[in-house]
C-alpha cells in the first residue's frame, strides 16, 4: 500500500499548472510535492495519478514515489494569496504527495540535451504507457518529464510526472463510451519524446503481457474509498476499481488496435505550427492582425495609427 505522512509544514505553491500544488514536508522527514483534492481538477485526477504512476512503475519506468498525505490547511497559515488559502481550506485531510526531485529540470525536447541516454525502447515503453492510459498531455508543448539527478553530478535520467489528465474516459462511464474507448487509438504524432524513435511494437511486446488482472487489482486498490465514492452508476468503491481494472485490461489486450507506430519530424512539427499559426490569424478581424508582434521580431504589418 501506499505509505501514509502528516504534513507538518507547507512551504510554497507551485503555478506553473492549473492544480496549483504545494511543496511540503512531511513527518517522515520528506518533501513532497503535494496535490490537493479541492483543486478544480477534483479526486479524478488523483485517482488517474495513482492509477497511471503505480501502473508505471511497476512495468519499471521512472516515477517518484507517491504518499498519502493528510492536510491540516493550519500548517498553511502563512500563505498569503486568498485564492491557494481558499483551494487548501477545501483539501482537509487526505490528499496525494510525489516525492520532490531536488534539483530536477524541466525536460524539453527543444533542447540539446546530449548528455540524456533514451533508448529507443525507453521512449517506446513511455509512450506505451502514455497510449494504454489514455495520457494526451506529455508533448512537445508540455513534456510532464523530469530529468534527475542534476546535470554534472549523476548520469541525468527521465522520471515521468504528472498524470492527472490520463484516463479521459473515467470522466464518462457509460457503456458504450467506454467499450468505444477500449481500442480508440489517440493523436501521438506530437509526443514529447517522438524524437527518440520511440519503439512502441518492443515496449507492446514487452509490456501488454505484464498489464494483467492480478497487477491492475493491486494497483486500484492504493486508491483511497473516499476518492470512488458518489460515481453514479456504481454502488460502492469496490465495484467502481473493478471497472477501471476490467478497461485497462481489455485495453491492453486491444493494443494491437491503438499502437502508435508515426511520430512526426521536428521539421513536420514546425510546419504543422506554422499551418496552425496562419490559420488563427487568418480568422482573427482586420483589427487584431495589426496588433504589434510581441515575441522580440520585426513586425512587418502597418502599424496602427490613432488620431
Amino acid at each position: 500500500m501506499l505509505r501514509e505522512v502528516t504534513t507538518v509544514r507547507y512551504l510554497e505553491p507551485l503555478r506553473s499548472g492549473g492544480s496549483v500544488p504545494g511543496v511540503v514536508e512531511a513527518d517522515d522527514l520528506g518533501t513532497y510535492v503535494l496535490k490537493f483534492t479541492g483543486s478544480a481538477q477534483g479526486r479524478k485526477a488523483l485517482v488517474a495519478e495513482i492509477i497511471v504512476g503505480e501502473l508505471g512503475r511497476r512495468l519499471g519506468l521512472r516515477v517518484p514515489e507517491l504518499v498519502l498525505a493528510h492536510f491540516d490547511p493550519a500548517v498553511a497559515a502563512h500563505e498569503p494569496h486568498a485564492e491557494v488559502q481558499g483551494l487548501l481550506r477545501a483539501s482537509a485531510g487526505l490528499n496525494l504527495g510525489m516525492d520532490f526531485l531536488p534539483g530536477a529540470r524541466d525536460f524539453s525536447p527543444e533542447s540539446d540535451l546530449s548528455d540524456l541516454d533514451v533508448t529507443p525502447l525507453e521512449a517506446g515503453k513511455v509512450v506505451w504507457l502514455d497510449a494504454l492510459t489514455a495520457n494526451v498531455d506529455r508533448t512537445v508543448h508540455s513534456s510532464n518529464l523530469m530529468v534527475w539527478p542534476t546535470f554534472g553530478v549523476h548520469e541525468p535520467r527521465l522520471w515521468l510526472i504528472d498524470h492527472g489528465a490520463a484516463l479521459v474516459f473515467h470522466h464518462r462511464w457509460d457503456a458504450a463510451t467506454v467499450l468505444a474507448t477500449a481500442e480508440k487509438a489517440y493523436d501521438f504524432r506530437q509526443h514529447a519524446l517522438g524524437r527518440y524513435g520511440p519503439d512502441t511494437a518492443a515496449a507492446d511486446r514487452e509490456l501488454a503481457p505484464r498489464v494483467t488482472e492480478d497487477l491492475l487489482h493491486e494497483i486500484a486498490a492504493e486508491v483511497p474509498d473516499a476518492w470512488l465514492t458518489d460515481e453514479p452508476g456504481f454502488a460502492s468503491p469496490g465495484e467502481l476499481r473493478e471497472a477501471y481494472v476490467t478497461f485497462l485490461a481489455a485495453r491492453a489486450r486491444a493494443s494491437a488496435a491503438w499502437l502508435p507506430t508515426g511520430f512526426a519530424s521536428r521539421a513536420q512539427l514546425a510546419a504543422e505550427d506554422a499551418l496552425r499559426a496562419r490559420a488563427t490569424e487568418a480568422g482573427r478581424p482586420a483589427w487584431l492582425k495589426r496588433v504589434p508582434n510581441l515575441h522580440g521580431k520585426p513586425d512587418p504589418r502597418p502599424a496602427k495609427r490613432y488620431p
